[in-house]
């Protein structure tokens, strides 16, 4: 059983006994799968339908709290239903997972069925359907990156997190001899993602110790987010089945390169690149550059959804190939944008900002919503820079969660694409994850002043 199956192929493996569990899953804020497990005789049988959860489940912080403030749903609103429904052109195998299907849900009001808009798959899907009035498809990739560690999660956990051990001892970028060592689970990883349908192109080593890239083909936009919420969700379960832990935390060491997640993309109308112009010297067309403009122009309106916690910001360090500016140029790892392909008809853009911890439908949804409205302003771009970005006199990218969520609630142009409450719930989570990171004392305040303050 390998790539997406059909309801009626699932009828039939249901039957002849050879899945018996279906995951029904939806895409919570944080980019994680939530949903239940049902007995797959009574998924073909109705749940295919619909099923219901708890609206909470769009209004919570990493650890599943029920923080107060959102609109959509309080203690005093009761945390009532949502409807999931199960998108069944997603069914796929889970091969990693005996007998075992899944199917991403769109998540509707228990009322009236129309979309939940701050839903991530529905935030997305409106920028899409921006586009295709506009007569444009999205082509996008998203690289994982993350860190496999000697010890597994619950050993860890118990441990308090701390002596911490990446399972390579060296860089291991492009590492053969070393990422050899962790073929136990990078092998399986590859393998079952292959036979869930999800295209995999390759694994590699990235420049840290026990830091690991697992890069997916380009495809369309819904299909790219898809693949990337369901290829982090099998990297920490075949992991864990390995006995490792992995994190996909930006920064979990002060003297450790950070783990991102770059996005690639561009826009393409009748099957073919439109952002190719075969006249132009980087093979760029006037749309493309006016999209590129807009992501410039709006990187600060977005990204909070490119950087939405806490942590995502420790990774924004000179030297250390996450970027810092707003600069775009042309195959320069330095830049917060970089042109790849140039001259081709792959040219794109690839947006270096966000990190391992982003939720992708929300990435390429802000990226898009800047793109577009580039497009519509007629933007000009500015001559690509060059040289070490890092010294480079563009604007920063902002510094903090805080100043992050600033510019996404002053943001004009996405409250017009996405909507005002889409808006304002999501710079609540920003606020609740700076009110919680506000109560705790670190390790650093007691280290530092215990004895000197």
């Amino acid at each position: 059983m390998s790539g997406t199956l059909s309801f009626e192929d699932l009828k039939v493996r249901v039957e002849e006994g050879e899945v018996d569990t279906v995951l029904v899953c939806l895409v919570d804020m944080q980019g994680r799968l939530m949903g239940k497990r049902f007995h797959a005789r009574h998924f073909v049988a109705s749940a295919w339908e619909e099923t219901h959860c708890c609206n909470y489940l769009l209004a919570t912080d990493l650890a599943m709290a029920t923080p107060e403030g959102y609109a959509a749903t309080s203690w005093r609103a009761g945390y009532g239903d949502y409807v999931m429904k199960p998108d069944l052109t997603t069914l796929r195998p889970m091969p990693w997972l005996e007998g075992t299907v899944m199917v991403l849900c769109d998540v509707l009001d228990h009322h009236t069925h129309a979309e939940i808009p701050h839903s991530p798959r529905a935030i997305l899907k409106r920028q899409l359907r921006r586009l295709d009035a506009m007569g444009f498809d999205a082509m996008m990739a998203t690289e994982l990156e993350f860190f496999l560690f000697e010890n597994s999660f619950d050993e860890l956990r118990k441990q308090g997190y701390r002596d911490l051990a990446p399972l390579s001892g060296v860089n291991e970028d492009y590492h053969i001899l070393q990422t050899t060592k962790e073929e136990h689970v990078m092998r399986p990883l590859r393998n079952h993602l292959w036979d869930a349908g999800i295209p995999v192109e390759n694994t590699k080593g990235e420049a840290e110790t026990g830091q690991e890239e697992l890069n997916i083909k380009y495809a369309p936009a819904l299909d790219t987010a898809d693949f990337h919420t369901i290829a982090k969700h099998a990297t920490k379960e075949i992991a864990w089945q390995q006995g490792r832990a992995v994190t996909f935390l930006p920064k979990w060491s002060a003297d450790k390169v950070g783990s991102s997640s770059h996005v690639h993309q561009s826009l393409w109308k009748d099957g073919k690149p439109a952002f190719y112009d075969p006249e132009d010297d980087l093979g760029m067309s006037a749309l493309m550059k006016s999209y590129v403009a807009g992501l410039l122009k709006y990187a600060a309106d977005y990204t909070y959804f490119l950087a939405p916690y806490i942590n995502s910001y420790k990774r924004f360090q000179k030297g250390s190939f996450a970027p810092t500016r707003i600069i775009w140029s042309i195959d320069n790892r330095t830049a917060g944008f970089r042109l790849c392909g140039d001259g081709t008809r792959a040219v794109r853009i690839e947006c270096r900002v966000g990190g391992s911890d982003i939720n992708p439908y929300l990435a390429m949804a802000a990226l898009l919503a800047a793109g577009i409205k580039g497009i519509e302003e007629g933007l000009e771009l500015e001559p690509p820079f060059k040289g070490d970005a890092y010294e480079g006199s563009s604007a920063h990218i902002p510094h903090t969660l805080r100043d992050a969520r600033a510019a996404l609630l002053a943001s004009d142009m996405l409250r017009a694409a996405m909507g005002d409450a889409v808006i304002d719930h999501y710079a609540r989570a920003a606020e609740c994850e700076i009110e919680d990171f506000n109560r705790v004392v670190t390790d650093y305040e007691v280290a530092r002043g215990f004895e000197l303050a």
